[in-house]
């Protein structure tokens, strides 16, 4: 990798490079409620010694970005991290891929469910995902899931993940949750 990675600080005139989620799959009613309000992080993750998902990338490189507001109503609730167009993205720790996932907004995305059951981890923008990555894979904390890129919302000329974290509802849909602050899950 010739370029360090950065972090996005995005332009105040420049389009959002968010994803926010995508809403729950077509066969869900689209009154179904979504939570979205703030939390914070969990002692749960202490001692959990997670990586950092973009390869390259050090805890200090990384920079607070949850509350910035994103659009005129929404706040980013994630952490966008620059990198080189296919820099390998890691799983931050052990789990299962709970979903693969194209949105609009989000491109190509991943949704990992912790050890636990009880967090998800949404890696979106990718290029593309890592050869042979399915639906319930296992995955181990380091491996390769995929790789940085601009698909979604993304600005064209900007790879980056943006990597957010959600305690999930006891129903452990993959779209609901609650939005952590990956800065200080990962740090």
């Amino acid at each position: 990798m010739d370029e360090a990675p950065a972090v996005l600080h995005p332009a105040d005139d420049a389009p959002a490079a968010t994803t926010g989620r995508p809403g729950p799959p077509d066969s869900v009613a689209a009154d179904t409620p979504v939570i979205r309000a703030p939390a914070d992080s969990p002692a749960d993750f202490v001692g959990r010694d997670l990586v950092i998902p973009v390869e390259g990338v050090k805890k200090d490189q990384l920079t607070r970005q949850f509350s910035q507001q994103r659009g005129a109503s929404r706040l980013h609730e994630a952490l966008d991290i620059l990198a080189p167009r296919n820099t390998p993205v890691k799983a931050v720790e052990d789990g299962t891929v709970a979903r693969l996932f194209f949105s609009k907004a989000g491109g190509i995305t991943v949704y990992q469910f912790d050890p636990t059951g009880n967090y998800c981890y949404y890696y979106a923008h990718l290029e593309r995902y890592a050869d042979g990555l399915r639906e319930g894979d296992r995955v181990k904390k380091g491996q390769v899931i995929g790789y940085v890129g601009t698909s979604g919302n993304a600005p064209k000329d900007t790879p980056h993940l943006h990597f957010a974290v959600f305690r999930l509802t006891a129903e452990k849909r993959w779209w609901e949750g609650t939005p952590l602050d990956p800065f200080d899950v990962l740090r």
